[in-house]
């Protein structure tokens, strides 16, 4: 691959991009040293293009003076709009600053003769676009990605007959497995929600408490009590390679286990001393359920934006469910890397399909 010195060294965003991908897929976690770098990179490049630009003198040297102050005046505000409406994570919004600074103009790639003579094009990427802004183009190219997703999830929902208004929107998991998958239930004990409860919020909750979603759901009323929580733990958060298990018991001193007192562990729910009493105990709740307040009030309320409520909620539904709908949890980072590659490859999609329907 042939190409300026700077468009090469553009190049480093397809790796760490990849990696960074990769590393939300299964942790939700990207460091800023990914943005930092990319975006130092980008600062660097950019003012070597200025300098061989000035002193602007051509048209298509102040052409690339408006393309880079629209990337950086319009497309990367975009990602801090988006990040501040709910749109975005905030590594979405980094990563979409960094490219922003690092690919305002498209660069130009020449690939080897060989791979030329097997039907690739002599210049990447392909199709450019009248503007010219190549994190636009990516911008644009991760959207259309982006939305293949939905369809996909559709068709593999329909495929084992789960059809209804989630089906675009999210899958099922078991509730075992909850503890190791990132998202947000998709629903209460009452039906379909767009807002319930962040999964990463319920590890937090698991932590801070120090046990496993399986004795949660095995011990419900006894630690549906407020009074039942001991020691607290840090919540960390809420990541699943956290190096606090919630799948594990916290061990102790004597190589032990930390167990609730017997007197707190709730009877076996068939016991037939008990069955008479459930109506009853169902009305007497205690005043703050679950300990939710309490968890929040230590964390100062910090649990993605969860309040007591929808944590109560959300663990009732995961006590009483065997399975739950959740959102798929794609980071948008993933699309952004799949649209970074089709941009400096193929180009802009949304140009080339408005360019074979004739509408440009």
């Amino acid at each position: 691959m042939l190409g300026a010195p700077a468009d090469l060294l553009r190049l480093v965003a397809v790796p760490l991009f990849a990696w960074a991908a990769i590393r939300d897929i299964r942790t939700r976690r990207v460091p800023n040293n990914v943005w930092v770098v990319l975006g130092g990179l980008g600062i660097l490049l950019l003012l070597f293009d200025l300098t061989n630009w000035y002193p602007f003198a051509t048209f298509r040297t102040r052409l690339h003076l408006i393309q880079t102050g629209v990337s950086l005046f319009f497309v990367a505000p975009l990602g801090y709009v988006f990040w501040r409406l709910g749109g975005f994570g905030g590594a979405d919004a980094k990563a979409l600053m960094a490219l922003a600074v690092l690919f305002p103009t498209y660069p130009t790639y020449f690939p080897p003769q060989s791979l030329v003579a097997l039907g690739l094009p002599p210049v990447l990427p392909y199709q450019p676009t009248a503007i010219g802004v190549f994190s636009l183009t990516v911008l644009t190219d991760t959207v259309l990605l982006g939305l293949a997703y939905p369809f996909a999830l559709a068709v593999r929902n329909a495929a084992v007959g789960r059809v209804g208004k989630a089906m675009f929107l999210g899958r099922v998991v078991s509730v075992p497995d909850l503890s190791d998958v990132h998202g947000r239930l998709f629903e209460t004990r009452e039906g379909f929600t767009r807002s319930g409860l962040d999964l990463d919020a319920l590890r937090m909750y698991l932590r801070w408490r120090g046990c496993s979603l399986a004795e949660l759901r095995q011990n419900a009323d006894a630690y549906r009590d407020p009074e039942s929580v001991g020691e607290t733990h840090p919540p960390t958060d809420g990541a699943i390679d956290a190096t606090t298990a919630v799948n594990a018991r916290l061990p102790r001193p004597d190589g032990g286990t930390e167990e609730l007192p017997a007197d707190d562990l709730a009877p076996p729910a068939d016991d037939p001393d008990t069955l008479a009493d459930d109506a009853d105990a169902s009305k007497k709740l205690p005043e703050d359920p679950w300990a939710a307040e309490r968890f929040l009030e230590a964390i100062d309320h910090s649990a993605y934006g969860t309040d007591a409520e929808t944590l109560r909620e959300g663990i009732e539904t995961v006590v009483a469910r065997e399975q739950v709908w959740i959102s798929p949890g794609l980071p948008f980072i993933v699309p952004m890397f799949l649209g970074l590659v089709v941009a400096l490859t193929y180009g802009d999609l949304l140009f080339g399909l408005l360019l074979a329907l004739g509408l440009v």
